[in-house]
């Protein structure tokens, strides 16, 4: 217990101390500061464990797709541990069976959208604690304005240095804040933003591949036509025919 009270007073002491210069704006700025960091860390899980990853072991297995090889396409997409292996496995799984580009437009299409919708929450949100940040320290700027003003109002002109620069530090202090949290979320964002436009390249280029590849009519399963089914009456009206003309 005694060695985990000096750490716990080492954290506490300078978010009080930050609490105590910028007042209720830099409470709101911390909490978004907070949110961020937990935000960028679940974006770094997901895009580890889901992201969908244009790997060569993927160019390669298009490759063999239009070389005419599909088995062995489909053989590599599957045992990889991929999402975007997974889309194009099923697309050259349906192009097999015969369905045309049409058909699986609107299905592809909503299943390449599920690979990129993980992303975009965390994006969103990053996006807005980097546009918040800078309004909320202006906000604190002028509140600490507004108290300064009014520490020089209610001395009718001979005001206190210190409680003048209290209301100016205030001010200063929930602006350099608001700045120094909405630069990196920014830069955050904005490689986030760029990631998933290249991402969204790279899965239409692939797709555009595996579906413009014209398939001869050998590789294509297509069901066996039924054999016609003969009954008695069938067969036997031939021999009927060559009686009566005998």
């Amino acid at each position: 217990m005694s060695e985990s009270e000096p750490s716990i007073s080492a954290v506490a002491g300078p978010i009080h101390e930050l609490l105590a210069m910028g007042g209720p704006v830099m409470a709101i700025l911390l909490g978004l500061s907070v949110i961020g960091l937990a935000t960028a860390l679940y974006a770094l899980i997901i895009g580890v464990l889901q992201a969908p990853r244009a790997s060569g072991k993927v160019y390669r297995a298009v490759d063999q797709w239009c070389d005419g090889d599909a088995h062995s396409a489909q053989r590599s997409l599957t045992s990889m541990r991929n999402p975007l292996a997974g889309l194009l496995a099923f697309v050259m799984k349906q192009r097999l069976a015969g369905e045309t580009e049409t058909n699986l437009r609107d299905e592809v299409g909503r299943r390449a959208q599920r690979l990129i919708m993980p992303f975009e929450s965390p994006l969103k949100i990053l996006e807005v604690i980097a546009a918040l940040a800078p309004l909320l320290g202006l906000l604190g700027t002028v509140m600490g304005m507004m108290t300064a003003f009014d520490a020089m109002a209610s001395a009718q002109g001979q005001a206190n240095p210190s409680e003048l620069s209290g209301g100016i530090y205030e001010a200063l202090s929930t602006t350099a804040m608001g700045l120094a949290i909405a630069i990196p979320f920014a830069a955050v964002a904005a490689w986030m933003e760029f990631w998933l436009r290249r991402a969204q390249q790279r899965i239409n280029d692939l797709l555009v591949r595996v579906f413009r590849r014209e398939l001869p009519d050998t590789e294509q399963q297509t069901a066996p036509a039924p054999e016609k089914e003969l009954t008695g009456d069938s067969s036997a009206e031939p021999v009927a025919r060559r009686h009566a003309m005998a």
